[in-house]
């Protein structure tokens, strides 16, 4: 039966491609033989080639993918909160130590940058106030 420590997940952009590790074999070496593709937006898992995961593998990558999705909802949220410290240091260093020259590299695409930001916030929230 295996579990998810029998299996490696190389991380791609929407998901991984999901390895089945042997260490079982004559050389005693890891052996690394690739068995499927998991999708983390839409959950879907394809085969590769002729592999396909056993029932014990399918819920192992079903449990990795539920799992991922809640590593990159934190660090989403994480990423947020960065960036609202990161906006409330640049604002101090725009008042205390920024040129007109610097300020001048960056304004125009910072300000819509933010405008847009604004626009989009404001418009959920007034969204979720009428759904109430």
């Amino acid at each position: 039966m295996a579990d998810i420590n029998n299996l490696f997940f190389r991380i791609r952009e929407n998901g991984a491609a999901v390895y089945r590790v042997d260490s079982e074999n004559r050389q005693r070496r890891l052996d690394m033989q690739q068995i499927a593709i998991a999708n983390v937006r839409n959950s879907d898992v394809k085969p590769h080639g002729d592999q396909i995961p056993t029932a014990a593998e399918r819920n192992a990558i079903d449990g990795w993918i539920v799992e991922r999705r809640k590593l990159l909802e934190e660090r989403r949220i994480d990423d947020l909160k960065r960036t609202t410290d990161h906006l409330n240091l640049s604002a101090q260093w725009v008042q205390t130590k920024a040129t007109d020259e610097q300020i001048n590299q960056f304004a125009d695409d910072l300000l819509m940058a933010m405008h847009d930001l604004r626009s989009v916030i404001v418009r959920r929230k007034a969204d979720a106030l009428l759904k109430r």
